[in-house]
Order: structure tokens, then C-alpha cells, then sequence
């Protein structure tokens, strides 16, 4: 057996991993402090680490939802609530990606928040106990509602000229929208599928839905 040779040097120290997860956020604000009602002082002293773009940076929560409003988006987005989904958070998530004018919850009050990763308090949150209460909502602000869903009825998402003004309604995983909802619709829209699989991830279809409304009224791209 052929034996290892002598180190020639002495060992240095190991190297960082370069996998190491990176710090989110920023620190503590270097300088003199912005003289704007804006920034929250414990932030600039502490550093930002939240979920916030950069223009955000040590803004307070309520000038950032305050800012939001000013250019908030004509869709709402709405989400039935009977058995604490995991989705609904994500959903949430999405539509403050988007900039939903609200978010509205309908059924149990409670509702499963790990998935929205704190991008809830950025959003209004409405509560409607059943899908008639929200549809008369809708009905008192001429907002039609928009059930998602693969029924026999629906229409194609990507042939309907979606309106500036709406309200969403998804149901939820395994079940979708239930019968009540399906009827308080002023139409119900489906997205096209391909594969084998019988329905997608209800905050997949959430989030499709939501950008096809974000390509027809902020880049004008209209169905055919």
C-alpha cells in the first residue's frame, strides 16, 4: 500500500460554503438618517429584513399600503374558506404581487395565513360568511363576479375579455367552487389544460388568472 504524502504546508482555514443561504434585507441605514415621515426609525436603526421590494426599504407599513392604494389594480381577488387551505395564503401572496384592489375571504373567518409569508397586512382583507353575501357585495359596487373553475359552462379564460373592474372567486384544492358560489357568478371562466392530471394547484390557476388580467389592462393585449 502506497503511503499518502506529507502535507508540504500548513492547512489554512476552510472557505466560507459557498451555499450558504444569504441574508435577506438590508442593515441598519449608513449616514444621516432621511428627514421623511415615511421611514420608520426603528428600521433605519435595526436594518429592513422584511419581505419588501428595495423601493420599500425602511419604509413603515403604513406608508407602504398607503402608497399602494394610490395605484392599487381593478381586480379583486376572492377566496372560499371551508377548510383552512394551505392555498389561500399563496393566493393572498399573489394578489399583493399584483396589487389586487382587495382581498376577500368567504366562509370561515379564519384562514390558513403561512402561505401569504406576512403579505396580508399590505392588502385589505374583507369577510363575507357565504358566496351570496359577497355576490351582493358585488352587486352594490357593479363589480361582476368571476368564478374559476372547470365546469361544463365555463367559458375559456384565454378567449374572455376580462373586465377593468372584477372580482375573482376561487374555490378550493380537491373541491373548487362549490354550488352556491358556482350560481353567484356572473360567469365562470376555465384555463386550458393539456395534460393528464384532472385539475391544477388552485393558487396556480389563482395566479394565471390574475396575470391574464395584468396583460389586458396593463400591456393592452386583448383576446381574439
Amino acid at each position: 500500500m502506497t503511503e499518502p504524502k506529507p502535507p508540504t504546508a500548513e492547512p489554512t482555514a476552510a472557505e466560507p460554503a459557498e451555499s450558504a443561504a444569504p441574508s435577506h434585507g438590508v442593515g441598519p441605514w449608513e449616514g444621516e438618517w432621511p428627514d421623511d415621515e415615511r421611514y420608520d426609525p426603528e428600521l433605519l436603526r435595526d436594518g429592513d429584513r422584511r419581505n419588501v421590494v428595495d423601493g420599500y426599504r425602511y419604509w413603515t407599513m403604513e406608508a407602504i399600503i398607503a402608497d399602494l392604494d394610490q395605484r392599487r389594480h381593478g381586480f379583486h381577488v376572492a377566496i372560499e374558506n371551508w377548510q383552512h387551505d394551505l392555498n389561500i395564503g399563496s393566493v393572498v401572496r399573489t394578489a399583493n404581487a399584483f396589487n389586487a384592489a382587495a382581498v376577500h375571504i368567504v366562509g370561515k373567518k379564519r384562514w390558513n395565513r403561512r402561505g401569504a409569508m406576512v403579505t396580508d397586512r399590505y392588502q385589505h382583507v374583507l369577510h363575507h360568511p357565504t358566496a351570496d353575501d359577497l355576490a351582493a357585495w358585488c352587486a352594490e359596487r357593479n363589480l361582476p363576479l368571476i368564478g374559476i373553475d372547470n365546469f361544463p359552462d365555463s367559458t375559456p379564460l384565454e378567449t374572455y375579455d376580462l373586465p377593468r373592474d372584477c372580482v375573482f372567486l376561487f374555490g378550493q384544492e380537491s373541491i373548487g367552487l362549490t354550488d352556491s358560489a358556482h350560481e353567484a357568478c356572473e360567469a365562470v371562466l376555465s384555463i386550458e389544460q393539456y395534460g393528464s392530471t384532472r385539475s391544477m394547484n388552485a393558487a396556480a390557476a389563482a395566479a394565471i388568472a390574475m396575470h391574464a388580467w395584468i396583460r389586458r389592462w396593463e400591456f393592452g393585449q386583448t383576446v381574439s
